[in-house]
């Protein structure tokens, strides 16, 4: 039977043409999240850029009265402009900072190694650390600069995708809308358009947690007087873009240098990042979230635990806007727009929806 009568009575005798355009698509998807789950990663890494170049490049046209092109040239030329001036004139700085933090990392390891020898209570909590394990073999030095390798070529790709998304979203919009039945592109529109809404108030609410949680961090250990509180404090913002997981790694190379100068610096430096991510779990976060979604922590950490299990560092990074834009689209065209729109007469009973008894 020729390939194209036998679609020809599928879709006439079995489905719909609606029907098969979802197939097809969901089927493309899984098997491109099975065989290459790096690449969806990363073009959905690279969607999140665009949302951030697309926002920044919107925000700035509708303050000076130009196009969207214009602002958008306008954004990332100043984000590259401000790139070459921090590389200029803080970048050797900065790059001097965090290798002494690596290299300060063993001794404070073996403070902290020493501390527990001392508390026997202790001992198993810290059992797993071993300074002379951080030595790398060549063989482990060649597989990390291999890595380092890949990881760049990962951050360009991302990079152009954000790049060419944020110039012409309309063009990869509409290419994606069209593969679907002509039925169903306005929903699709609609879901695209909803999932665009939650990335940027996702986004907004991660830069500006950010931001609040570096500069708090870096204040609080430069008053602490603890070493190399700039790098730090850049750590402390980056992985709040990880949250609830994130902030726990982030403190760690900070309570290790802590123990280097005592135990009662490094008890301050603990109580220093739960002030701080109390601060921005319960006051900056919800009153700059009104536009996303607001996950729930239990959901937020299973996320991550899933993508992080599954896909690795880029999974765990990636988890929480993904979880976002799910539950956003399944609140809006799932719930609302599918079951809540049940026909009162094929509603059960009332004394059918009650909760069952316990026992």
């Amino acid at each position: 039977m020729p390939l194209p009568f036998f679609f020809h009575v599928l879709v006439t005798d079995f489905m719909s043409r609606r029907a098969i355009s979802l197939l097809v698509l969901c089927a493309a998807f899984i098997l491109v999240l099975w065989l290459a789950a790096d690449v969806v990663l990363a073009v959905f890494a690279g969607i999140l850029v665009a949302v951030f170049l697309r926002g920044g490049g919107d925000w700035i046209a509708k303050r000076i009265g130009f196009g969207k092109p214009a602002g958008l040239a306008i954004f990332c030329t100043a984000l590259a402009l401000g790139t070459i001036a921090f590389l200029a004139f803080a970048g050797a700085a900065f790059a001097d900072q965090v290798q002494e933090l690596i290299d300060t990392i063993p001794e404070a390891i073996a403070s902290a190694r020493g501390y527990v020898d001392d508390h026997a209570w202790l001992d198993r909590g810290l059992e797993m650390l071993d300074p002379s394990g951080l030595a790398p073999s060549s063989d482990e030095a060649t597989n990390a600069f291999s890595t380092t390798l890949g990881a760049l070529g990962t951050f360009v790709v991302i990079g152009f995708v954000g790049l060419y998304g944020a110039i012409a979203p309309h063009t990869y919009i509409r290419g994606f809308v069209g593969l679907m039945a002509p039925s169903v592109r306005p929903r699709g529109n609609d879901i695209l358009a909803e999932s665009g809404v939650a990335l940027r108030g996702w986004l907004k609410a991660q830069i500006i947690s950010m931001a609040v949680v570096g500069v708090l961090t870096g204040i609080g250990l430069w008053i602490l007087g603890l070493p190399l509180a700039p790098v730090l404090a850049v750590i402390a913002a980056v992985l709040t873009f990880i949250p609830n997981i994130g902030p726990l790694l982030a403190a760690v190379p900070a309570v290790l240098l802590g123990l280097t100068e005592g135990v009662s610096t490094a008890l301050w430096v603990v109580g220093l990042y739960i002030a701080v991510q109390t601060v921005e779990s319960y006051l900056i976060t919800p009153r700059v979230q009104q536009e996303a979604v607001s996950l729930p922590p239990a959901l937020t950490i299973s996320a991550q635990l899933l993508f992080g299990v599954l896909f690795g560092a880029l999974g765990l990074a990636l988890a929480t806007p993904f979880a976002a834009v799910l539950l956003r689209i399944g609140d809006k065209f799932y719930l609302k727009g599918f079951l809540d729109e049940e026909e009162a007469s094929h509603e059960p009973d009332a004394r059918d929806r009650s909760m069952p008894p316990l026992t």
